[in-house]
């Protein structure tokens, strides 16, 4: 199991957090997604066959790219 936390400026809101958990959860390997509007934070357990590279790929299609 594998926890990340990502800082992503584009979170304004609990919707934008809310559309980030409804993406993510459907990847296969994700176990928990959980964010919070006002530190600009997603934090999400995976496990294979899930991997950052996809994850931050999927954050990125969905315009919520993770800050370098």
């Amino acid at each position: 199991m594998t926890t990340v936390t990502y800082s992503i400026p584009n979170i304004t809101c609990h919707h934008c957090v809310h559309t980030i958990k409804m993406e993510v959860s459907e990847l296969a390997g994700v176990q928990s997604v959980d964010g919070d509007p006002k530190s600009k934070q997603v934090t999400i357990v995976f496990d294979s066959p899930a991997s950052e590279t996809e994850i931050k790929a999927l954050l990125a299609e969905i315009n919520y790219p993770v800050a370098e």
